[in-house]
């Protein structure tokens, strides 16, 4: 099962960001194909429950072929918002649940199977038994094609694994939050061979002023001369250095950006500009 290399995350091209109308959701669709993006990234809770919704109503009047694109969504989050009847923020990965969550997001991308389909944050209360069934009878009923996690640690996934195999996970990793690189988290990626990716891949740099920024701000202003290349650019480019080969999801719904994501592939950073950027951000060199 192929992915594009850069993912278009919507989190923020509906209710939760750009609110985007279904014409320009067509036209932003679109506009990823033609830049090689094909694979995007979803989740039920986004938007509050919504944005699934609009881009399944854009997606059929796009006209654009179910199998030239790949849809990934994730279940298990339950919010306390109007649309639900929830009394707190929690987990749920009960057979029924997964199978009905799954379910829903078939209705509202108004597709008949997901390419993947992802657990959202790992729960105290999992069942790997109860996973399993649920995953097994959507594989089964060809409502799923593939199945990961995203959020989980080596063990949680182990966890998952006495029952049924994992073969995705979706993990916070950048330049300013590079925990997963050392915690274990890619290594079993590459391990077990499962599909790296990667949520926030900018960190913090834009968001935030710190010292650590004001660092790799300073490295950057070289480095964009060198690669002819934009800040976001390299920072991506930096991550796509991994051996995980992991593929970033993009959430920007800006057209410039989203090409300018997917132009990064191409930037074979230096090792050792791949080291100065890391000393950047951590304030020292490696040990």
């Amino acid at each position: 099962m192929k992915y594009s290399r850069i993912i278009a995350g919507t989190m923020t091209w509906g209710k939760w960001g750009k609110q985007h109308a279904t014409k320009d959701m067509i036209s932003l669709m679109n506009h990823c194909i033609d830049n090689n993006i094909t694979t995007f990234d979803h989740a039920d809770i986004y938007g509050d429950y919504t944005t699934e919704e609009d881009f399944g109503k854009a997606f059929k009047e796009s006209g654009i072929k179910r199998e030239n694109i790949q849809l990934i969504s994730k279940c298990g989050i339950q919010f306390h918002v109007k649309e639900r009847s929830n009394r707190v923020k929690h987990y749920d990965y009960s057979k029924d649940y997964i199978i009905s969550s799954v379910e829903r997001s078939l209705k509202m991308l108004q597709t008949d199977y997901l390419d993947m389909l992802l657990l959202h944050r790992p729960s105290p209360l999992m069942n790997p038994s109860e996973v399993a069934e649920a995953i097994d009878k959507l594989k089964n009923d060809g409502k799923i094609r593939q199945f990961g996690v995203s959020n989980f640690s080596p063990s949680q996934i182990q966890l998952i694994e006495k029952e049924i195999p994992v073969e995705a996970n979706q993990v916070e990793f950048s330049l300013s939050a590079n925990e997963v690189m050392n915690n274990g988290t890619l290594d079993d990626c590459i391990t077990y061979d499962r599909l790296a990716m990667s949520w926030s891949p900018l960190g913090s740099y834009f968001r935030e002023d710190s010292q650590a920024n004001t660092r790799i701000k300073k490295v950057l202003a070289d480095f964009t001369k060198k690669y002819n290349a934009t800040e976001d650019q390299l920072l991506l480019a930096w991550i796509l250095k991994h051996p995980s080969k992991i593929h970033p999801v993009v959430g920007t719904a800006t057209p410039k950006r989203l090409k300018m994501a997917m132009d990064t592939v191409s930037i074979d950073m230096d090792i050792q500009d791949w080291f100065i950027l890391l000393e950047a951000n951590e304030g020292h060199e490696v040990a």
